[in-house]
């Protein structure tokens, strides 16, 4: 038996705050973690909607319920199974989308890519794949993929700014996991500039809104 392949038309979809127009100062797309919805991720960025921030939460195309048959639903990127063409799909409607976005804003908007948890190999993945222009990457609770080769992409990333946010109580992100990290920099000639918080596997509305006055 072998697997064979057929591409198809498929609808996904996204949340957004905000109205797309010339006004928008910031564009911020923003990528959920494992077994989260675009609708309750985008909740953490309610702060930021003041009428020039646009924060758009794309949403995992893949859909489970979270326990049994039925109840909650939940959203992942991708999975092991058919991995690269899973990346392909998704890397493909991040960056429709983000054309979409950016013909309606301001040829000087400051764009900020976001991914949280599962969400930082989503972001990883799809700007180095596609090379979208942006300013700021923020890998938050995540670590960016080991296998990707960031010194190829050197002269695509050097005059962006890398950052990676953590908690300092993150389950997920142990010493051994943080040391992952040094390594990937040392191999590739680059910094995530890596910086610490208070608090867990979460987004903090404080460290949030100190990050947005940041980038301004």
């Amino acid at each position: 038996m072998q697997y064979q392949k057929l591409t198809v038309s498929r609808t996904a979809h996204f949340c957004q705050l905000g109205t797309p127009g010339k006004n928008i100062r910031q564009l911020w797309i923003v990528c959920h973690g494992y077994a989260q919805l675009a609708s309750e991720f985008l909740e953490n960025f309610r702060e930021l909607d003041n009428g020039q921030n646009l924060i758009v939460a794309p949403e995992g195309m893949n859909h489970f319920y979270k326990k049994g048959f039925d109840g909650a639903v939940a959203a992942t990127w991708m999975t092991r199974h058919h991995r690269e063409d899973e990346i392909a799909d998704y890397s493909y409607f991040l960056q429709t989308l983000y054309s979409h976005l950016i013909e309606q804003l301001s040829y000087d908007v400051r764009i900020i890519l976001l991914g949280f948890s599962q969400g930082t190999a989503t972001v990883c993945r799809w700007a180095l794949r596609n090379h979208p222009h942006f300013h700021d990457m923020v890998l938050w609770a995540g670590l960016p993929p080991e296998d990707l080769d960031y010194a190829e992409h050197h002269n695509y990333l050097r005059d962006k700014n890398l950052y990676l946010l953590y908690g300092t109580s993150d389950p997920f992100l142990t010493p051994d996991r943080l040391s992952t990290l040094q390594q990937i920099e040392d191999k590739n000639g680059v910094d995530f500039g890596e910086q610490s918080f208070e608090g867990g596997h979460e987004i903090p509305g404080d460290v949030l809104r100190r990050l947005s006055q940041n980038l301004n």
